[in-house]
């Protein structure tokens, strides 16, 4: 996926955050301004330790303390969403009682980390306490990464069930085309799902392996003879790639299916590669092809409605031809015929990472703007969290400054359920450290989160504070009135109540 770089005319930027910026507070006494709505999220991967841990084997003390890093980064730059890794290749970051320990974790496949703790129920904790939704992402059919060094343990499906899986190239690959293969999959996913208070289920490009080739530079087939011909055999009429692609249709749409029967509340995404077949749209050329490649007919699961939220990956700069980054977004914003969450994912480590020329930051700023202008897309996820920690070209501080100066609320999702707070009790407190506003729940379910709008004039500000909270300090400046409302899971805000600052 090599490509030239064009950066975005610097023209273009303020007249694209002109276009999205905030609403301006009203006269004294109007009502509040909307918050923004807006998922801002970050990929955390663990495979081959690109964002965390940084090293397998660390001690739990330091896992835990690189999280807390990774989740207090988020916060300062007014993200809301974590999409953490928990099952890269078969294994688990997490004590699961269908797979192994992960060997990215404690540096030995099946060894648990030391002292023994949950790192994915430590993860949902520490997310959710600063008000973050954290979602699990898992790899369906992986099974070896090119990266693991130790031997597979006793309880990996290598060695409990060796006829799902498939040795390609450098990988193992569990077989989609094998009915036990994809249910223990959505097993391990939906044990995920009832143990733990995760916001979302996420998988990723992978279904069916990328081609690999073999020292003659020809493309290996993935090696599914002996699922192809019981298939056959039992009376099969579909060609074989369309097999393929009906098997993995047919994992999207149970998992969807059994999620929803576990808890309705629960998202579901996928992030598939960014391009659905070349020539669609007509002036998108590439010599990849997922259709055929990974045998994923991604168009088909987000005109199905089968996902809440779809983030295709759409890795390409803003001014470039061939792969255009607006062109693809409104490409697959045509295709969203059931209103799905549309939210891009974004090669934000390309700012450092990867093949060069690397991106400036204002590529990254741009590409949010660019969304924020694109009607039917209402956020971005950026790959990956370690680019943060780097902060190259100062992309930190120009996303605090400029695209995430704000705070923003998770979309909401209605078809999920709507049933928002009451509208809370409200009060002030002034004293010597300023003043701290209080709120209680009243009625139905409790908060997820906050939002408190401050008037000070005619100007309003605007803060988003995690639901358990029962007060909260006002910033600096001298405040007129406040208004505070509740907000459910699904991002339905309840009835506001406001109070004045006498």
């Amino acid at each position: 996926m090599r490509s030239a770089f064009h950066p975005l005319p610097l023209l273009l930027l303020p007249l694209l955050a002109g276009a999205c910026s905030l609403a301006t507070a009203p006269e004294p006494g109007a009502a509040p301004p909307p918050v923004r709505r807006e998922l801002r999220g970050v990929w955390v991967a663990s495979v081959a330790n690109i964002d965390w841990p940084s090293k397998p084997g660390l001690p739990a003390e330091q896992q835990r303390a690189e999280l807390l890093e990774l989740l207090d980064l988020a916060v300062s730059l007014n993200l809301n969403a974590v999409v953490l890794q928990v099952r890269p290749a078969a294994d688990a970051l997490y004590p699961s009682p269908h797979e192994p320990w992960s060997e990215y974790l404690t540096g030995a496949q099946g060894r648990p980390p030391e002292p023994l703790y949950d790192p994915l129920r430590f993860a949902v904790d520490e997310a959710h306490r600063r008000g973050l939704e954290l979602h699990a992402w898992f790899n369906p059919f992986r099974a070896r990464h090119p990266t693991a060094t130790t031997p597979e343990d006793e309880r990996h499906v290598s060695r409990t069930h060796p006829e799902w899986v498939k040795a390609y190239a450098r990988y193992l690959w569990m077989d989609p085309g094998v009915d036990a293969a994809q249910e223990h999959s959505i097993r391990v996913m939906l044990d995920v799902v009832r143990r733990y208070d995760v916001d979302g289920v996420h998988i990723d490009d992978y279904f069916y392996p990328y081609p690999e080739r073999d020292s003659a530079g020809r493309v290996i087939d993935f090696p599914d003879e002996p699922s192809w011909s019981a298939y056959v055999g039992a009376g099969g009429r579909l060609a074989r790639a369309d097999w393929r692609r009906a098997n993995v249709d047919r994992f999207v749409q149970r998992l969807y299916r059994e999620i929803k029967r576990e808890k309705p509340w629960v998202k579901f995404g996928i992030s598939p590669f960014g391009i659905w077949r070349p020539g669609h749209p007509p002036q998108i050329t590439t010599s990849f092809d997922q259709y055929d490649m990974l045998y994923a007919d991604a168009r088909k699961w987000l005109r199905e409605g089968w996902m809440d939220y779809f983030t295709p990956q759409l890795y390409w700069p803003i001014a470039q031809t061939a792969q255009s980054y607006p062109v693809l977004l409104r490409w697959w914003v045509d295709e969203n015929r059931r209103g799905r969450h549309l939210w891009p994912g974004n090669f934000t480590s390309r700012t450092a990472l990867g093949d060069p020329p690397f991106w400036p930051a204002e590529e990254v700023q741009g590409q949010v703007y660019v969304t924020r202008g694109q009607p039917g897309a209402t956020g971005n996820i950026h790959f990956s969290a370690r680019i943060f920690r780097m902060n190259p070209d100062s992309l930190v501080e120009m996303l605090r400054a400029g695209a995430y100066r704000e705070p923003a609320l998770i979309p909401a999702s209605p078809w999920l359920g709507r049933d928002p707070p009451g509208r809370p009790v409200v009060s002030l407190v002034r004293d010597t450290a300023g003043l701290t506003v209080t709120m209680e729940p009243t009625r139905g379910v409790s908060p997820t989160w906050w939002v408190i709008r401050a008037r000070r004039g005619a100007a309003w500000s605007t803060e988003i504070v995690p639901g358990w909270r029962r007060s909260h300090p006002l910033r600096a400046g001298e405040v007129e009135e406040v208004v505070v409302s509740g907000v459910d899971r699904n991002g339905n805000e309840g009835g506001a109540q406001r109070i004045e600052a006498r």
